[in-house]
């Protein structure tokens, strides 16, 4: 025999040779080493995202484009759930690479493991869960919102779980967590990984690329790389949840050159001018960065007092005054008919603090969080300064702990005493919700502050900021016909019985023919729908109520809460130095009337029929409208005067914020030398 070798007649199994890509066993050999556990926590995570962006598209099934967009805003939405997902793995990813072979075999680190793999997958259930329920009330993905709650997480923690059934969530999702986690022990993967092993040379290698790459791809991709897509809920279900607070977090203040189409300083400030002058309105100095401006009004002063009610969350569409057949209001109607009703305000944007921002600062919203958060915040002119330089008590009540959204600070140092739940005994609450106490309480708060300063003999005005129509939608049992904590219905009519019953109260009181009453919403129930931004939905009530000294009547004119400051001083007589950006509405005529609108990155202008919306990637979009504004479509031509107007309105507010000069001092002793030399 030369050299002869026995032959094996045995054929090969051609399923051992080729395995399927996606079979069981590719996945086992995938995660077969040192970091099996990172291709794990991907997969887990996908999977998370995906049933995530399936539950709010059912959500939104109503609201949503079902075209071709729907179709890219699921593979949009996957690309960033697979950066996400790698960008979340970085912490994994460093543990796997430095920790020694030794401890990886331990059975404490692999004790370790699985209850981090149980923990990690109730998260994953729980943001989910978290991400249906900011959608369903806010009709977005995280946003800034969810950083701010972040930060509030008393009263953000206390609403919710008096609003929904947490415990038997949370039970829930337990659940969901537990047969997630059977499922990977019975696949075999988390024991194929814990006893792989990888040399150190090679963890090195691979942990660089896992790490590297997904940090390069965050820096070169972006939100605002979303397509529009048509339909904004299409668009808002192609981000990832997580990717999107990150993202906001970063983006609470945005520099408006480097983001949004600017035009020269000085020219944006000249122009801004002209969208805040009138015959009434002459400015000190030809320095475009001197903003003051002298306010005259004709007549004697009326040092009326000012009562000003800004109801939470109170869209136009619950009234009866504008038509809504449900007779949730009969109060405010009652008021709305007796008094002066602008059908046509727009709030400024959909959170409190920009209400709050816009009726007591009159300035448009600039990009990024409330200035009611920023640095820089105090000493600035404002409604309350300059009735408090003319003898009033000034003076902001609220129902819950003023620390909540920085109001504390903001108000206290802007002209502003404040008066809170921190501020009453603990028997003057009757009724309270996490948000603060409720309405009536309130109310009786504000009507005996008004009668010890009406006893001291000094006019006031009372900023009132109410919480009961929110969620969870609780009252006083008894008042009303709906039961408490059945929805929001039964919220918008227990307050407004809770203004019928303040304003029996007010007239039985000596200062009630001496005081103007204002109505406003700080903003409306829902801002979320198909347009970017959905101007429809920042329509708010705005109402001056005050028999014998202010005529009843409509008023026409498109305006916004930035109008409130100047029209209130209008009505008082009052001349003054101004910072400004808003206008009396009585002394405006219908074709100068504007609507400043935006959320925290889109900022728009709406003018008669016109819109423009700016965005933070320098580009824009124009749109026609119905004259309410109800309905907006998509046009070509947009007048360049709009466009340029747009830009130098919001422009301007950021430099003049930003450089400190809409502050008390610059409009008393002019810009300081040093702000101007610094520009």
């Amino acid at each position: 025999m030369l050299g002869c070798h026995p032959v094996s007649t045995t054929i090969p199994d051609e399923s051992a040779r080729q395995t399927p890509f996606f079979g069981p066993e590719s996945w086992r050999r995938l995660v077969s080493n040192r970091f099996g556990g990172v291709a794990i926590f991907v997969l887990v995570f996908l999977s998370f995202s995906l049933l995530t962006r399936l539950a709010l598209a059912f959500k939104a099934a109503d609201i949503l484009g079902f075209d071709l967009s729907l179709i890219v805003a699921f593979a949009v939405g996957f690309v960033f759930d697979v950066l996400t997902a790698f960008l979340a793995s970085v912490p994994l990813i460093i543990w796997l690479t430095l920790i020694p072979r030794r401890l990886f075999e331990s059975a404490f680190h692999r004790r370790f493991v699985l209850v981090s793999v149980w923990f990690g997958l109730f998260l994953a259930a729980f943001v989910s869960a978290s991400e249906w329920v900011f959608w369903h009330e806010l009709g977005v993905r995280f946003n800034f919102v969810a950083v701010d709650y972040l930060v509030y997480t008393n009263e953000v923690v206390g609403n919710i779980w008096q609003s929904y059934p947490m415990p038997a969530i949370l039970i829930g999702l337990a659940v969901i967590a537990t047969g997630a986690f059977w499922l990977l022990r019975r696949s075999g993967w988390i024991d194929a990984w814990l006893s792989s092993n990888t040399p150190v040379g090679r963890r090195l290698v691979i942990a660089a690329a896992l790490v590297f790459t997904p940090l390069a791809a965050v820096a070169i991709i972006s939100q605002s790389d979303i397509p529009e897509l048509g339909n904004n809920n299409n668009r808002e279900l192609a981000k990832n949840g997580v990717f999107s607070f990150f993202a906001a977090f970063r983006s609470m203040e945005l520099d408006y050159g480097a983001f949004y189409r600017s035009m020269d300083e000085n020219r944006a400030l000249l122009r801004a001018r002209r969208l805040t002058g009138s015959p009434a309105t002459a400015f000190r100095s030809e320095n475009p960065r001197d903003f003051v401006h002298r306010v005259d009004n004709p007549g004697p002063i009326r040092p009326f007092n000012v009562i000003q009610l800004t109801v939470e969350s109170l869209s136009i569409h619950f009234l009866g005054a504008f038509t809504d057949p449900r007779g949730l209001t009969p109060n405010i109607d009652a008021v709305a008919k007796d008094g002066v009703l602008f059908a046509r305000c727009f709030a400024t944007g959909t959170r409190t603090t920009r209400g709050m921002e816009a009726l007591t600062l009159s300035i448009p919203p600039t990009p990024g969080r409330s200035i009611i958060h920023r640095d820089g915040n105090d000493g600035l002119f404002s409604l309350g300064s300059v009735l408090r330089d003319r003898g009033y008590d000034t003076a902001f009540f609220y129902g819950g702990y003023s620390y909540f959204d920085n109001m504390q600070q903001f108000f206290s140092s802007n002209g502003y005493r404040v008066v809170d739940r921190n501020s009453v005994a603990k028997d003057d609450v009757t009724f309270a919700t996490a948000w603060g106490a409720c309405d009536e309480d309130l109310y009786r708060w504000t009507v005996r502050e008004a009668d010890r300063i009406h006893d001291e003999g000094r006019p006031f005005h009372f900023f009132v900021m109410t919480t009961s129509n929110h969620r969870p939608y609780t009252y006083p049992d008894g008042r009303i016909d709906i039961p408490s904590g059945t929805g929001r219905e039964g919220a918008v009519k227990y307050s407004d019985f809770a203004i019928g019953e303040f304003f029996k109260a007010a007239r039985t009181r000596p200062w009630f023919d001496s005081t103007i009453f204002v109505i406003v919403a700080d903003h409306t129930a829902s801002s979320a729908g198909k347009d970017e931004l959905e101007i429809k939905r920042y329509r708010v009530p705005l109402i001056i109520y005050a028999p014998g000294l202010v005529e009843s009547g409509q008023v026409l004119t498109q305006c916004s809460q930035i109008d409130v400051p100047p029209t209130i001083l209008g009505l008082l007589g009052m001349s003054y130095d101004s910072v400004f950006f808003g206008r009396d509405i009585f002394r405006m005529r219908p074709k100068e009337g504007r609507a400043w609108v935006g959320n925290y990155q889109k900022l728009g202008q709406l003018r008669l029929r016109e819109a423009v919306v700016l965005r933070p990637d320098g580009t824009e979009s124009f749109y026609g409208c119905d004259l309410w504004a109800e309905g907006l479509h998509r046009v070509d031509d947009v007048p360049p005067k709009l466009v340029d107007d747009t830009v130098a309105g919001y422009q301007a507010a950021y430099l003049l914020f930003s450089k400190g000069l809409l502050k008390e001092d610059v409009v008393r002793n002019g810009v300081p030398q040093r702000a101007d030399s610094a520009w």
